[in-house]
């Protein structure tokens, strides 16, 4: 499984990629090649007097793949120029990832909002899986909020098409997941077809997980999507957060924003958001 890593090269974005746990988590869902990606933005000029932006860059993704491959990865590193949301997703796309990975610090503090910002435009347009791993806030020296990434999942679906494509990630997340808690939302604007029963659908999912022996339990609510997937998230403590996103266009997405972007932004979990597929 190949992953792509983005790094502003923050504090946030170090205690990300230099945390053994984390990297053992990647390693035990197949993780075994990493691309690492650090983007200058365009408006950071190279002749800025007494910095060497690319050459600090490099020194710094130096000192990454160190770590990297001591996790036993195979390790690339990427050094590009532009805007950072849309160099990752085309690096991710030039080198096939299965996954991109990038650190957060959720509603940052205004010295982070570089990163925090990459994050939530990745979540709006983001072509492959995205796992957005919480780091701390409010310290210079930040860790991990949930060093083992896929322990405890909560799933969160629609029963929409992309959300069955999210529920697919369970395929190679099992190797490192030990509790599930499946999470549907029923709204008054979108019940469900007539007749349809979400507790006997999230139990069948369940029966899939439990065969994989991953110890599930379900859950319908009831209101607003965003507020009761973050209500559940407090309630069960998860250390990742999974969903789909429904795929509209990218302009609409832009314009009002959506659930699974939502969560990115107000989650304090792991988030692992899954795009349609590339084909749709």
């Amino acid at each position: 499984m190949r992953a792509l890593c983005a790094t502003d090269l923050s504090a946030a974005s170090k205690a990300a990629i230099e945390n053994d746990t984390c990297l053992e988590c990647l390693g035990r869902i197949g993780v075994d090649e990493m691309h690492l990606v650090t983007v200058i933005p365009s408006n950071v000029h190279s002749g800025m007097p007494g910095i060497d932006f690319e050459k600090r860059r490099r020194k710094a993704l130096a000192r990454y793949r160190e770590v990297i491959e001591g996790a036993g990865m195979n390790v690339e590193t990427h050094v590009v120029r532009g805007t950072p949301h849309r160099r990752i997703n085309g690096i991710a796309e030039t080198v096939g990832a299965d996954l991109t990975v990038v650190g957060s610090r959720g509603k940052s503090p205004l010295e982070n909002r570089v990163i925090g910002s990459t994050a939530r435009n990745l979540s709006r347009t983001t072509v492959v899986p995205l796992l957005v791993n919480r780091v701390e806030r409010g310290t210079d020296e930040p860790e991990i909020v949930r060093k083992h990434l896929f322990r405890r999942v909560l799933y969160a679906t629609d029963f929409s098409e992309n959300a069955a494509r999210a529920f697919d990630s369970f395929s190679y997340l099992r190797h490192a997941t030990r509790e599930a808690t499946l999470v549907h939302v029923r709204t008054p604007k979108d019940p469900g077809p007539d007749g349809d029963e979400p507790g006997e659908r999230l139990d069948e999912l369940a029966d899939r997980l439990g065969d994989w022996g991953v110890e599930t339990t379900t859950e319908v609510r009831q209101g607003d999507p965003s507020d009761e997937i973050l209500a559940a998230e407090e309630e069960h403590d998860p250390t990742l957060v999974l969903i789909g996103s429904r795929g509209h266009s990218r302009l609409r997405r832009l314009l009002l924003g959506s659930v699974s972007e939502d969560i990115v932004t107000r989650s304090e979990r792991n988030v692992l958001l899954v795009p349609p597929s590339r084909k749709a």
